[in-house]
């Protein structure tokens, strides 16, 4: 298995374990947030969702895009089967475009996203965009324990 092979299945052990999470939020629930600020779960779910598109867009163009491609903001949230339904096809641009990367580019090409603050590689990039993904799964199961409701087991 190389680099690249390993770079996917982490992007998809995320994912999986983020739908169990997502799938494990009663509807009734889907609006809840911790405060004002805060997202709901909806949104968290959704946000995770077209953040992948718009990183996709990041590192294709090697560069931030003042204003990326957003699909999602052509549809209303209902619930989480239909925006997972909805992400199919943008889920697998962006396995194909990992599986499109070379190894060398890994270190060799980078992003140039200066406008927030740094300059980083493919790699180290590919790795921000699954922590991001990490992060919001790991909130959401804050949510969870917050709100009194079961939480499903993501180490297995």
């Amino acid at each position: 298995m190389n680099q690249i092979d390993l770079i996917v299945l982490n992007f998809e052990e995320i994912r999986r374990r983020s739908i169990k999470v997502w799938q494990s939020i009663p509807k009734n629930m889907l609006n809840w947030k911790p405060d004002e600020k805060a997202l709901t779960c909806a949104e968290m779910v959704r946000h995770v969702l077209e953040s992948e598109y718009i990183y996709l867009q990041i590192l294709q163009n090697r560069k931030s895009i003042s204003h990326p491609e957003n699909p999602y903001d052509l549809v209303e949230f209902t619930n989480v089967q239909d925006d997972l339904d909805r992400a199919i096809p943008l889920r697998h641009e962006f396995i194909n475009y990992i599986k499109s990367i070379e190894v060398s580019d890994l270190e060799n090409v980078k992003i140039d996203r200066s406008d927030v603050g740094y300059i980083r590689t493919l790699g180290d990039m590919l790795l921000r965009v699954a922590y991001h993904e990490s992060v919001h799964t790991g909130q959401l199961l804050d949510y969870m324990r917050t709100m009194n409701i079961e939480r499903p087991n993501i180490w297995d």
